[in-house]
């Protein structure tokens, strides 16, 4: 009996020793079973692979980062649920399930990314500070300004849309970065309509409401001058006081105003495929127009000079050795006199009446100079300067046509260059051939000379441009008085600085 409960125990023991060792053998398995979780990370609509976005997972395995090409791979992976995590600064997060449940499975993910953009605010709705809704009498340089905010503190850039009544041109300024603009180089007499667009870059454009504002009426300014900027010369309407706008455009180069109140038009010359021409424009600089087709020409661009007729019909002009006529709208051009010499017609001037012509004419240097009156047949009328040296020029004559006004370098310095040394202004009388140097009773400094005199509109004055004689320093615009004090002497006034070819009309 012993013996069988013996045996009964050992077959016991060994029942529970392979059953304990089934046990052990079924864990080892579970444990050892394992899969593959991979994939690939993209942007979001443009599927560009996205590198070194950290992959992880809940619960946690091994933490990985993508490749160049966007791919993945997590391998050994415990079967089981997971959530695999894609992240990378400036997305937003990425959250995917995966699910083992066979050995060796592999369970491939796809993440397509947002930037973090998404969640960002546009800016505010820009709201128009100045000049106010419906503001008038503006100049032809307006600052206008805005108030704009965004949430995220975003760097935000504006575009401005402007438009008018007179036309349908729109005008488009953009990429600007403060909150505020001058609009340039208005017209006289316009209303604009003005509107800010604000961006950040991110979210889509915001419009502001419109405003409107309107520009003062054209202004009767009875000078016009000349100012040199960058490479070419502009022209500048002015009134006494320095109220000022830009005529021309420093794009092209402007010489000579001439305004004339009977055509209320303002004419210059300007370039033109290298040639010299004749333009008018109205008063405020619009509208130009190009009078001549043969241009004007001769020894130096900067010395020729044409004339009006006090109607404001025609034009005379100089083409080198000779002198046209044309009218205004540019028709009729005709030939009214050439020189018996050969030399050229720099300068003319027109009598008030129209009966007389006053021309400089010169040789090809500049010099050889002769100042002469003709009437319209070409007959020579008066000698009023000939047989020196130097330079001279200058023409204006009077109302009445009795006084011819013109400069002479009376140094009598002649070169390559055409320098002149010691300019003055003289008054010639016709009637008694007296010529009165109005530059020395005025005191012209030492050192400088007077060039491109006219007389005042009530002729008690002239007008003209004082600089050094070294032919580089700053031009400055003068006037003096043709009334002399107690001593004798005229005073000369400074009109405007840094300018030159002066009209007053």
């Amino acid at each position: 009996m012993k013996n069988i409960i013996s045996k009964y125990f050992f077959l016991l023991n060994v029942f529970l020793f392979s059953l304990s060792f089934i046990q052990c053998s079924e864990d080892y398995v579970d444990g050892s079973e394992k899969g593959t979780i991979k994939g690939i990370v993209v942007k979001h609509q443009s599927n560009e692979p996205l590198a070194n976005v950290k992959i992880t997972t809940a619960p946690t395995t091994e933490t990985v980062f993508t490749s160049e090409d966007g791919s993945f791979i997590i391998k050994n992976v415990p079967l089981g649920d997971y959530s695999v995590k894609a992240e990378l600064r400036g997305y937003l997060m990425e959250i995917q399930g995966a699910n083992l449940v066979d050995y060796g499975q592999e369970v491939g993910l796809v993440f397509e990314m947002k930037d973090d953009n998404s969640l960002n605010s546009p800016p505010s709705v820009p709201q128009l500070l100045t000049p106010a809704d419906n503001a008038s009498e503006l100049g032809l340089n307006v600052e206008v300004s805005w108030n704009c905010t965004d949430a995220d503190s975003d760097e935000l850039t504006y575009k401005l849309i402007l438009k008018n009544n007179k036309n349908d041109e729109v005008l488009t300024y953009e990429n600007i970065t403060e909150k505020f603009f001058t609009f340039e180089n208005l017209t006289f007499g316009t209303s604009y309509f003005w509107q800010v667009i604000a961006s950040d870059g991110i979210n889509d454009e915001v419009y502001s409401n419109t405003f409107k504002f309107t520009t003062s009426s054209i202004p009767q300014n009875r000078f016009h001058y000349v100012k040199l900027e960058g490479n070419n010369h502009v022209i500048y309407s002015s009134d006494e006081t320095g109220n000022n706008f830009k005529f021309t455009q420093e794009s092209v180069n402007s010489l000579r105003p001439r305004k004339n109140n009977s055509a209320s038009l303002v004419s210059f010359l300007r370039m033109v495929e290298g040639n010299m021409h004749l333009f008018t424009a109205k008063l405020d600089g619009s509208d130009s127009f190009r009078v001549t087709e043969i241009p004007l020409a001769g020894f130096n661009n900067n010395e020729i000079d044409y004339a009006w007729s006090a109607n404001g019909s025609e034009f005379l002009y100089p083409n080198y050795n000779k002198l046209y006529r044309v009218n205004k709208d540019g028709s009729g051009t005709n030939l009214v006199y050439t020189t018996d010499d050969g030399n050229f017609i720099t300068e003319c001037a027109w009598s008030y009446d129209g009966s007389k012509i006053v021309l400089k004419t010169n040789n090809i240097e500049g010099y050889n100079v002769k100042i002469y009156m003709i009437d319209l047949m070409g007959n020579k009328i008066k000698t009023i300067l000939e047989n020196v040296n130097g330079a001279a020029g200058g023409l204006d004559i009077s109302v009445d046509g009795s006084k011819i006004l013109f400069t002479r370098d009376i140094s009598g310095f002649q070169n390559q260059f055409y320098r002149q040394l010691n300019t003055h202004i003289f008054i010639y009388d016709l009637n008694s051939d007296n010529v009165e140097d109005i530059s020395d009773l005025s005191n012209i400094p030492s050192g400088f000379i007077d060039i491109d005199p006219r007389f005042s509109p009530n002729e008690a004055e002239v007008i003209f441009t004082q600089t050094s004689n070294d032919g580089r320093s700053q031009k400055d615009i003068y006037k003096v008085s043709l009334n002399a004090d107690n001593d004798g002497r005229l005073t000369r006034t400074l009109l405007f600085e840094n300018a030159w070819m002066p009209d007053w009309e």
